[in-house]
Formats: C-alpha cells, structure tokens, sequence
C-alpha cells in the first residue's frame, strides 16, 4: 500500500512536471513572433492597439498580447478606374486611371479606414474630375503629365491620415465618345483643309514676288545699258564738239566723212558683186575730209 502511494505521488509530480513543460512551450511559442520582411503585425492588448511588430524576431507577453492583424507592406495596384469628366470646354471624356500605393503605418490602415481600396478609388475620381473641369479638351490631352501630377499630390495630401504612402497615379487613357469623336475629325479635317489652302496661297504669293523680282532686275539692267549707251554716246558728243571748236567746220566734215566710209564698207561687205553709185557731193567730202586730215597730221 505504501508503495502504491508512492508510485502514485510519482505520477503525480510527473504528470505537473509534464503539464508545466507544455505550459511553458506554448508560452515561449505564443511570445515569439517571426515577422516577414513584407509584413508588418499590428498587437492588441486587451482589444486595444498596443504596438507594430517589423519584421524580424519580436517577443510579446504570452495570453495577454495578440496579434491582431498581419499587413502587407508590399505596393499594391488598385484596379484600371473609369469615371467620366467634363472639360471646360463642356466635352464628356472617360478617363482611366490606375494608382500605385503602399502601406507604411499599419496601425492607421488597419482603424481609421474599412475599405482602404474603395476610398482610393472614390477620392481618385474627384480629383481627376475636379481638375478636368479646370482644362479643356486640348489641355488633357496634351499636358496628361501634368494632370497626373496634379492628381498624386492631391491623392498624397488626402490618404496621409490612412498611413498610406502614394507611390505612383497614372492617366492610363482619355476616351471620347462617339459624336465627339466625329465632331473632331471634321474639325480636323477642315483644319488640314485650310493649312493646304494657305501653303498654297503663300506659294502663289512667293512666285509672283519673284517674278517681279526679275521683271525689275531685267528693267533695271536695260535702264543701266541704256544709260551706258547714253553716256557713250555723249562723250562721243563732246569729242566731236570738241574738235569743231578747236578746227572749226572741216573736223565736222572729217566725222561725217568717217561714218559715210563706215556706212560703204559695210554695204561692200555683203555677199556676191555689188554696185555702190557714190554721189558727188560725197566724194568731194571725202577729199575736203582727207585734205583736213593729211594737214592734221
């Protein structure tokens, strides 16, 4: 009987021994936390929010602390968005968009904001209608970058109380509708129309400029050999003036003389046989002339 007592009490601390090993594992296993380098652990204690386990080896108080929630804090991409617009131009455009955002404060994700994708999404729309309603169509599609601009530092300043970081907003298509669509090409159209219309008009413009331009070069060029020939002919004036001043009438019958000799010479240089009748007056001049001459000489 003693032995069984004995062998009793054995099991009995045996059995304790036993329970408080497990007891104590499941505590060590319960206070240690492994957190992923993507995650980070939001820890309640008590149902309240008691810290943020990074990643790495982090220890809590066994039964009293629990982790709560396990967040990625990886970039996540929100679903392609369309919401229409209205530019100030009064023109209908579907707008796709995309954002890039990241968590980097859990605690704020985790109880100020239910649907974090949602909200996103809604605050996006706003702002790129908001901003839309300030360009006209042209705008929008030429400055895109801009407006992408203008909706990640708006989109930044509002999520910040989310403890969420915006990474990247994109204006990934602006879209028309049908009628615009057409309205567009016509105006297009008319518009290639009318630049055809005015390169042709300036070219019509620069040919006549130019041929004006020569038709004023060519004048001018007669004008300069006409006066050319003018002035060569009044200093042919002025020698034959001068000679009659200086040897009075008989110089003058001696020039005379010469262009009557010029003039024969080139009848007697035609072809085949010719007759030249020579007056008699012209040959008397010729040796009044040539008597003038010899004496000058």
């Amino acid at each position: 009987m003693a032995l069984d007592g004995v062998f009793g009490g054995l099991i009995g601390l045996n059995g304790l021994a036993l329970v408080l090993a497990l007891f104590l594992i499941v505590a060590v296993l319960t206070a240690v936390r492994i957190v992923p380098q993507s995650e980070k652990f939001v820890v309640e204690r008590f149902g309240r929010l008691h810290s943020v386990l990074s990643p790495g080896i982090n220890v809590i108080v066994p039964f009293i602390d629990r982790v709560a929630h396990r967040i990625s804090i990886l970039e996540r991409q929100l679903p392609t968005n369309t919401q229409d617009a209205i530019t100030s131009d009064n023109v209908l455009v579907q707008v796709d968009t995309s954002v890039f955002y990241r968590i980097i404060e859990p605690e704020k994700t985790v109880y100020r904001i239910r649907d974090v994708d949602g909200a996103i999404s809604t605050t996006v729309a706003g702002i790129v209608r908001s901003e839309i309603g300030k360009m006209e169509l042209d705008e929008v599609q030429s400055n895109r970058s801009t407006l992408i601009l203008a909706v990640q530092d708006q989109l930044a300043n509002q999520v910040d109380d989310w403890g969420i970081e915006v990474t990247r907003a994109e204006i990934l298509d602006v879209n028309l509708d049908e009628a615009t669509r057409a309205a567009m090409l016509q105006q297009l159209n008319a518009e290639r129309a009318r630049r055809a219309l005015v390169t042709e008009a300036e070219g019509k413009k620069r040919a006549t400029e130019l041929e004006a331009d020569g038709q004023l070069y060519a004048a001018e060029q007669e004008a300069k050999a006409r006066r050319i020939e003018a002035e060569a002919e009044a200093y042919a004036t002025a020698i034959v003036a001068d000679a009659i001043t200086e040897h009075g009438l008989e110089s003058a019958q001696y020039q005379v003389a010469l262009k009557q000799v010029e003039a024969l010479n080139k009848l007697g240089g035609g072809q085949g046989s010719q007759t030249i009748i020579v007056p008699a007056q012209a040959l008397e001049a010729f040796g009044n002339a040539f008597r003038f001459f010899g004496r000058g000489t």
